[in-house]
């Protein structure tokens, strides 16, 4: 597939201008980002990128401004583009390290997780997903059921998988992701998750101990009833992709389908938290 890269200038350069783009853009379908000296640069297929709607973004900052450049980037040239813009090896709450085949190892940690850096979204880099992982350490897995939702490039379902869970359902609408997946959780000797392309319509007869799912306010509102149909009793839900400010709307709708509030965390705005279904 066809890709391209859209490079983001904010003046002057602002960490949390970032994420409220970023956020936006993925509305627009913008797949994955990475920073850069001037601002950032975000990924779309050719096919849906279109000019005029980066018109759309706002930033409710004053003096602020933005400029945006794109081109065209063959798919077979990725794995160069993620390396030429750093990706870089990261350590987690000091016991999961997260770098791609072509680092060399230079942490000791409990955890290390290979992520081909391709197009999908969930490289540890992102606080949404760094937020996630924390909460998984954590969490037990031991033999548990578990659902990554939206999941990217599995990240977050293999790691459940290294923490003991029984097994692991991965499942996401990106068939690009689809892809990225399976061979992350080849790559990581994974044997017990599976992927599939598809939305929550897929989850509506399956029955999960721990659901994670790291996608955007508007789709986990949507969906928050179909994760709470899909919980056995006392099971969990881990949200984020959504700011500080939305979390009222989270807890509001998880209380309506009988998911309590346990704790959460943040980090540059960004939130995660985690429920469990009442009795």
């Amino acid at each position: 597939m066809e890709y391209t890269k859209v490079s983001v200038t904010v003046k002057p350069l602002n960490e949390i201008a970032n994420d409220l783009l970023m956020a936006q853009m993925g509305e627009l379908g913008y797949e994955s980002f990475s920073e850069s000296d001037l601002g950032f640069d975000a990924y779309i297929p050719s096919n849906l990128y279109e000019a005029d709607k980066l018109k759309t973004l706002e930033l409710p900052f004053e003096n602020t401004t933005l400029g945006f450049s794109s081109e065209v980037i063959a798919d077979q040239n990725w794995n160069k583009v993620w390396e030429d813009n750093f990706f870089q090896p990261i350590v987690i709450g000091n016991e999961c390290c997260v770098r791609s085949p072509f680092h060399k190892i230079e942490e000791n940690t409990k955890y290390e997780i290979l992520i081909e850096p391709k197009m999908a979204f969930g490289t540890g880099h992102h606080a949404t997903t760094s937020l996630m992982i924390q909460h998984i350490l954590e969490c037990k897995f031991k033999n548990t059921q578990v659902l990554d939702m939206g999941c990217g490039t599995g990240i977050l379902g293999i790691l459940c998988s290294m923490r003991g869970a029984e097994s692991v359902l991965g499942i996401d609408i990106d068939e690009w992701a689809y892809n990225n997946a399976y061979d992350n959780i080849h790559l990581n000797n994974v044997n017990n998750m599976t992927i599939k392309i598809g939305d929550a319509a897929l989850i509506e007869k399956e029955r999960f101990d721990i659901i994670l799912t790291n996608i955007n306010r508007n789709i986990l509102l949507n969906d928050i009833k179909n994760y709470a149909n899909s919980l056995n009793t006392g099971g969990q839900l881990f949200l984020s992709g959504f700011y500080s400010e939305d979390l009222d709307l989270i807890n509001e709708e998880c209380k309506k389908n009988r998911l309590e509030y346990i704790s959460q965390k943040m980090e540059n705005n960004w939130v995660a938290a985690a429920y469990k279904l009442a009795e």
